[in-house]
């Protein structure tokens, strides 16, 4: 069992419909649906391009998947997320833009937001007495020769190479895709997330998702509003 800190929006929130519909699984409901077939991108195609956002569901990683500690449960683990919840106000992303990162697309905010920032760092130190020391074959995994310093040397520190300054919000939308298909890709996205680009994004709950064994899909456990978070 492993556990994570993710944002998502709301389960009934249109931004969370609308993604899991692309990706094929609302990781609230383990509802699964078909690929949609688009005249350029058929239907195979685009499940392929979306199975690894697929398995993990649609969610900005926050604090990455964690097996707990020894000395602490699950029950402990909820107890101080949602006291964390209750105590930390909701606020917004002023602008949610799709990006592309490398080979792969995702919602991003438009520009760097301090508060978005300072809200990640605070949730991974917060978490990090529950989190099991990484096996040395998860810390290969992560591929440190390729690493900048300062992610190397998270990764030692928090598990994770993506935190603190290295920290990127991003809420993926596609795995790897070839760049023959990058443009195609991109003109579907735009159409598709049309309604929640250019606007603001509320933070307004933190999900802790998990997973039941090593590769099975994660699902959310328990989605917590903010202090604050309009309902």
């Amino acid at each position: 069992m492993r556990y994570a800190l993710y944002f998502s929006p709301p389960k009934d929130d249109p931004l969370t419909g609308a993604a899991s519909l692309w990706l094929g699984r609302d990781a609230f409901t383990g509802e699964t649906y078909p690929a949609p077939d688009h005249e350029q991108l058929g239907a195979a195609e685009q499940f392929e391009l979306t199975a690894d956002p697929r398995r993990y569901g649609f969610h900005a990683t926050i604090k990455a998947p964690f097996s707990l500690a020894a000395s602490v449960t699950e029950k402990d683990l909820l107890a101080v997320a949602e006291d964390f919840a209750a105590r930390t106000h909701a606020f917004e992303i002023p602008e949610l833009v799709l990006g592309q990162l490398g080979r792969f697309f995702a919602l991003v905010p438009g520009s760097l937001h301090q508060p978005l920032q300072d809200f990640a760092a605070k949730v991974v130190r917060s978490f990090e007495p529950f989190r099991a020391a990484l096996s040395e074959a998860d810390m290969v995994r992560r591929n440190p020769e390729k690493l900048s310093d300062s992610q190397r040397a998270h990764l030692q520190r928090w598990g994770y190479p993506y935190v603190m300054e290295d920290f990127g919000f991003h809420m993926t939308l596609s795995g790897q895709v070839p760049e023959t298909r990058a443009a195609v890709m991109k003109a579907i996205l735009t159409e598709r997330f049309a309604d929640f680009t250019g606007r603001p994004l509320s933070i307004s709950g933190l999900a802790v998702f998990i997973e039941e064994t090593r590769g099975a899909p994660f699902k959310v456990h328990s989605w917590l509003p903010l202090a604050g978070a309009k309902s």
